[in-house]
């Protein structure tokens, strides 16, 4: 079976990759996307991953899989969210955190619950779904760890101590809101 992953991202594409061949789907080859990126006009993960799925199925008639993800805050009324990856005007993951870091500077460590929100469309021209993960944590007061991307030096798991970014990756991948999601996806696509 093979599958395209709709993202210019190579990080997703290791980090998917990786989370798939742990959970055993039999045959299974991620290739990449190099089509035309969609706009993401949608107002929830699911919408903009939809649109993504869509878009690369349609470019290469291969079936495909995409992700929208970010980071929810529960003080931001679930914000950056949807738009984590532009938080701050840009694409540039450093200035996204600094701004958020900035705008939680005098948020007190009780009130910096937040969740990594990760949904994954697939579409195969006869259906359309999705899988919806989330991992529960809090907002750090400082970047921390060399690992992982985005949010991840900022973001501390529940129960954990360490920012997601302190993580080996093959424990953030087996923690993961992409792992929850992926699971689901790994489970569908095994009943096939």
């Amino acid at each position: 079976m093979k599958l395209v992953l709709a993202t210019h991202n190579a990080h997703k594409v290791v980090e998917v990759e990786q989370i798939l061949a742990k959970l055993g789907v039999a045959d299974l080859s991620v290739l990449g996307y190099d089509g035309p990126e969609p706009v993401e006009d949608g107002i929830t993960f699911a919408e903009n991953a939809l649109i993504k799925a869509r878009a690369a199925y349609a470019h290469t008639g291969v079936a495909a899989i995409a992700d929208d993800s970010g980071l929810a805050v529960e003080v931001l009324g679930g914000a950056p969210g949807i738009f984590s990856a532009r938080w701050s005007g840009t694409r540039d993951n450093a200035k996204n955190r600094e701004l958020l870091l900035a705008q939680l500077a005098d948020v007190k460590p009780e009130h910096r619950a937040a969740s990594f929100v990760c949904t994954i469309a697939l579409v195969d021209g006869e259906n359309e779904i999705t899988f919806t993960g989330i991992w529960a944590g809090r907002v750090a007061f400082a970047e921390a760890g060399p690992n992982g991307f985005g949010y991840d030096p900022i973001f501390i798991p529940e129960g954990l101590e360490l920012t997601a970014a302190e993580l080996e990756p093959e424990v953030k991948n087996a923690l993961s809101h992409r792992a929850a999601a992926l699971e689901q996806l790994a489970s569908y696509l095994k009943h096939l």
